[in-house]
């Protein structure tokens, strides 16, 4: 499967990249600067240089899948969460869908639906998570949005917890990473929106407990 990866240059975008080529898809790795294409390459991927915020039609063309792994980071301010986390995803999810593929996966935060439930320094990153969230869910799209808890980078064990709410904790990106790609082979994760943390249950049999 062709896997277009935005964010890829991040944490978890990065593993995204290493983990598809591990599982015999060809990702591709959607990147904003000509630097960062050698980080791509090494790691199994074919960079595709785009802005999140223009035209990225030409960038999704001919991909199976689309994965928005992309943020604006902690230290930018609320005009670029609003430019990359809101935008910058809803414009992904429009191209994706004009260009007919069907597979979108949307890695979001725990609280995006309820903000109220996040940390206060947190509310308006996960008010533009939710508004991204909200959009994906009027498109035709088989999408599926992943809202893990903190993120560490331990080492990942693939069991894992989910549910529509779960308690706030912790899990390795590792984990959240194979969630997404798992996802893209579980139809029972299609339409679905979950929250994650580290669990008892391995990844592919909590994609089929969703409800």
């Amino acid at each position: 499967m062709k896997v277009l990866v935005a964010g890829a240059n991040g944490n978890t975008g990065r593993l995204l990249i290493q983990y598809l080529k591990a599982d015999g898809h060809e990702p591709y790795g959607l990147i904003r600067k000509e630097d960062q294409k050698g980080t791509i390459e090494k790691l199994g991927g074919t960079p595709v240089l785009a802005d999140l915020t223009k035209d990225v039609g030409y960038a999704v063309k001919g991909m199976d899948a689309v994965m928005f792994a992309a943020g604006s980071g902690s230290s930018t301010g609320a005009e670029q969460t609003e430019a990359v986390d809101r935008d910058g995803a809803i414009n992904l999810a429009k191209a994706t869908e004009n260009l007919g593929i069907k597979k979108f996966i949307m890695l979001s935060g725990m609280g995006a639906g309820d903000p109220e439930r996040g940390p206060e320094e947190l509310k308006h990153y996960l008010e533009m998570k939710g508004e991204a969230d909200d959009f994906l869910k009027t498109t035709e799209l088989d999408y599926t949005i992943v809202r893990p808890g903190g993120l560490t980078n331990d080492e990942g064990t693939s069991k894992i917890q989910v549910g529509e709410t779960v308690e706030r904790g912790t899990i390795p990106r590792a984990d959240v990473a194979k969630t997404m790609i798992a996802s893209l082979q579980e139809p029972n994760a299609y339409h679905k929106t979950f929250e994650m943390i580290s669990g008892d249950t391995q990844i592919e049999e909590a994609l089929k407990t969703l409800s």
